[in-house]
């Protein structure tokens, strides 16, 4: 079936769809290394963050704030549409030039859907690697459930792919043909000196530094795992038979240890939300749960 047909701005997703038990759940930090390196590495996508965005000079402020409308657009409910235009909304200025003389604008709809083409492969990642497993027809539900998503965007639907397994060739050409290793998917990468993170004020920085060092090590290692073949050789990152198997251990401690988590404690305040309203325990025109200030950005 070609769900790219469906017309209409479609209903947003709910609590019955897979996307909304993986895509806020809070094992998704394990992937946004991977998400942020692979965004970068579309030339478009790369060079507007390169020229536009402020993403380095306070990383954890920016990812954390970030985490509220991604997730808004799957979990606001009646909101979800709205949520989705203002996103859109941010990027509409981000335009120019790259270094090689290719014009890129962050709304040309083949640079867009590649970063919500990273956001729908998280889902398939945090289920597959840290949540047990989801098999097939799990990706190809999950698969139409990002269709859905990104209608609400009222985008054009030419450059989603007609069906799972269009999917999967599209995300082939685009990790063998099309990303590049550029400057900024290097600096996305180093995480040499990284900051404390907001949420771990009462720890000390002369703490921080060696934990800061060990995490740095880890996420890099864990995002090498995520690559395809294609991209870890197109970035000269080697992985062995044995790292594979440290992964996948990796993976299930991880699955395990969340088992052991209360539901709700699971997600992110903006999923927390969006679950408790559907349960009944928010109204459904409550106010959106929005980033702390402690974590937001002090540039702007």
């Amino acid at each position: 079936m070609d769900v790219r047909r469906t017309r209409g701005t479609p209903d947003p997703l709910g609590p019955d769809s897979l996307t909304w038990k993986y895509l806020g759940d809070w094992r998704g930090l394990l992937v946004a290394l991977w998400a942020g390196s692979m965004q970068n590495m579309h030339p478009g996508l790369g060079a507007g963050v390169e020229q536009h965005s402020r993403f380095f000079e306070e990383r954890w402020q920016r990812l954390l704030r970030s985490i509220y409308p991604i997730s808004g657009v799957v979990y606001d409910g009646p909101l979800a549409h709205r949520t989705a235009l203002e996103i859109r909304g941010y990027h509409d200025r981000v335009k120019g030039v790259d270094a090689r003389g290719r014009r890129y604008h962050a709304l040309d709809p083949d640079t867009y859907y590649w970063a919500h083409a990273t956001f729908f492969v998280s889902t398939i990642l945090i289920a597959d690697h840290f949540a047990g497993g989801i098999g097939e027809e799990g990706k190809r539900r999950l698969f139409d459930e990002h269709v859905t998503w990104w209608r609400l965007y009222d985008m054009t639907m030419r450059p989603v792919p007609e069906s799972w397994e269009a999917f999967q060739s599209y995300w082939k050409h685009m990790c063998a043909e099309v990303l590049e290793d550029n400057r900024v998917t290097r600096d996305v990468l180093d995480l040499r000196g990284i900051a404390r993170p907001p949420f771990l004020p009462w720890l000390p920085n002369a703490l921080w530094r060696p934990v800061g060092v060990l995490v740095a090590k880890s996420l890099t290692w864990l995002t090498t795992g995520l690559y395809d073949p294609e991209v870890r050789d197109l970035l000269g990152l080697p992985w062995s038979d044995r790292d594979a198997r440290r992964h996948r251990r990796v993976g299930k401690l991880v699955d395990v240890l969340f088992t052991l988590v209360p539901h709700d404690r699971r997600y992110n305040p903006r999923a927390r939300a969006g679950w408790r309203r559907e349960r009944g325990e928010a109204t459904r025109n409550a106010a959106l749960v929005e980033t702390p200030r402690r974590n937001l950005p002090h540039s702007r």
